[in-house]
């Protein structure tokens, strides 16, 4: 198996499930007693990021659920860059899911059933797509293996995905579940709902989830640069003196 969170690594991760007949299936046809294969990716810091890994899994047929925040600051669903890449995931078949901060709500459902109401249309409004599916953000404990639908809804931690299937995650840059080759379902031939957070993944080997994270950050900064650039007529001397000291 190639590096772990390459994109090479994560090409020869997924071809390496399908050689053993798993099959890419969504939320609504996943069955837990078949190999069946649930793509789920959380974007909580990078739509660009995203980007990348929809075209690895479109190069290799399969297609996943890409679940995005509305309340967030590292990124605008609404601005031109944002909707650029959502439209180029969309349109290699993937679902464009809500990823809902559930750390705002607490335990309280009904808040969270119309949060989850009013933050998918405004997705919708986004996409042009209906919004079938929510992930959520930092949910509390209670809220593993809630078994309703929100807002009509389904969600990744309904049972049927969560604890009736294998459950394998990447988060903060690791497998705390196991490796998805190692997990027991896949041993056993059961479904599995693979979660992963695209920004740990990269086209380069780039060390340590800090490493990634410092890179994420001086690459967002230099963006932000230029932007302020494109914008602000009196910070173009600034970004030019920079670029000076740097060249």
């Amino acid at each position: 198996m190639p590096s772990e969170f390459t994109h090479v690594g994560y090409k020869a991760l997924i071809n390496a499930l399908l050689e053993q007949g798993y099959q890419a299936h969504s939320y609504d046809d996943a069955n837990p007693e078949e190999r069946h294969l649930i793509l789920r990716h959380d974007i909580d810091i990078s739509l660009q990021a995203a980007e990348d890994l929809a075209e690895i899994e479109n190069g290799l047929g399969v297609a996943a659920c890409y679940f995005i925040l509305l309340r967030t600051e590292m990124y605008n669903p609404f601005s031109e860059a944002s909707g650029k890449s959502l439209a180029a995931i969309a349109v290699q078949g993937h679902d464009i899911g809500l990823h809902l901060d559930a750390s705002l709500y607490g335990n309280d459902i009904t808040a969270l059933d119309k949060a989850t109401e009013e933050e998918c249309g405004i997705l919708e409004v986004i996409t042009g797509a209906p919004v079938k599916y929510v992930s959520f953000h930092r949910p509390v404990e209670a809220l593993h293996g809630l078994a309703q639908t929100l807002a009509g809804r389904r969600h990744a931690y309904e049972p049927r995905f969560f604890s009736e299937m294998g459950y394998c995650s990447d988060s903060r840059g690791a497998w705390h579940y196991g490796h998805p080759l190692d997990h027991p379902a896949v041993c056993q031939g059961r479904a599995m709902q693979l979660l992963t957070h695209p920004v740990w993944w990269s086209d380069q080997e780039t060390g340590e989830p800090l490493t990634r994270l410092r890179s994420f950050v001086s690459d967002r900064n230099r963006w932000l640069k230029q932007q302020l650039a494109d914008n602000c007529e009196p910070y173009r001397a600034v970004l030019e003196e920079d670029d000076a000291e740097n060249s």
